[in-house]
């Protein structure tokens, strides 16, 4: 473990006496849900050593340790992304401190735009898999062994037992609930028609500008991983529809008492 991750986890350690077993990223949107945790502490990322402040609008910046279903739970409200300037291993970051403090379960979120053509906006996704267009990772350089093996097996980046569970979740509140292959881009410039096309070509159902190097780094250190995506937008490469970074957060604010009630449920029936 790198100096970095000791400063930032001895400094969130002082402040609460919760040992997180369940770490949750709250994507574009979706940050309400850190409301519903009793929280011990609450930290601005600016006052967390070395930890890297969030600029983007949607993403409040703040690390909330506490309970969640009476679950002990370490929540990012809002993230950082490649595209504002960070280097891949400033973006994953977050999640070695989060494993340093005890979390072994990621359930990461975010608001994408949709390609499958048989979707609709405000549809949710558990992730199934991804494809890694970011044209980079987060493990490129020297391998800390004390974080993870040179070589990780990606085969598997999504839990198989944790995306059953969301399943019998969102059938159990009644809720339709999709699943498939979300691609990760480094943006921030939206997709082209012909690219979008390109993506549903490889398997896409939903493409976005983050989680991808978070779930890497996650599983490099052995975490089991769930992601959850927002469908904000209709992506399908067929036809001009403008979107607008409001526009993606607003479909995503009407997605979220779903989004809180699935998770919520997750969370309190995680064997953890």
């Amino acid at each position: 473990m790198t100096l970095e991750i000791k400063q930032a986890s001895s400094f969130v350690r002082q402040r609460t006496k919760i040992k997180p077993k369940i770490a949750l990223i709250l994507g574009s949107g979706l940050g309400a849900l850190a409301y519903e945790i009793e929280a011990e502490a609450t930290l601005p990322y600016a006052e967390i050593p070395n930890f890297p402040p969030s600029t983007v609008e949607g993403h409040s910046g703040q690390l909330v340790v506490g309970r969640l279903e009476g679950k002990a739970v370490v929540a990012m409200a809002g993230r950082v992304h490649f595209y504002e300037g960070y280097t891949m291993q400033q973006v994953v970051f977050p999640i070695r401190v989060m494993h340093a403090l005890g979390a072994e379960a990621l359930i990461v979120s975010n608001a994408a735009g949709g390609i499958n053509r048989q979707w609709h906006r405000g549809d949710l996704m558990i992730i199934a898999d991804h494809i890694n267009f970011f044209g980079t990772n987060p493990l490129i350089g020297p391998n800390d062994p004390d974080l993870g093996p040179r070589f990780p097996d990606m085969s598997q980046p999504y839990d198989p037992e944790f995306i059953a569970l969301a399943e019998r979740s969102a059938e159990a509140d009644g809720a339709v609930i999709r699943k498939g292959v979300y691609v990760g881009v480094s943006g921030p410039s939206y997709e082209t028609l012909a690219e979008l096309r390109m993506l549903r070509g490889w398997g896409a159902d939903a493409v976005g500008m983050s989680t991808v190097p978070e779930v890497i780094a996650a599983r490099h250190l052995g975490m089991r991983v769930l992601g959850i995506t927002a469908i904000t937008d209709m992506a399908t490469g067929e036809q001009v529809q403008q979107v607008t970074h409001e526009e993606v957060i607003a479909v995503a604010k009407e997605v979220e008492p779903r989004f809180i009630k699935l998770v919520k449920r997750i969370v309190r029936e995680m064997n953890v």
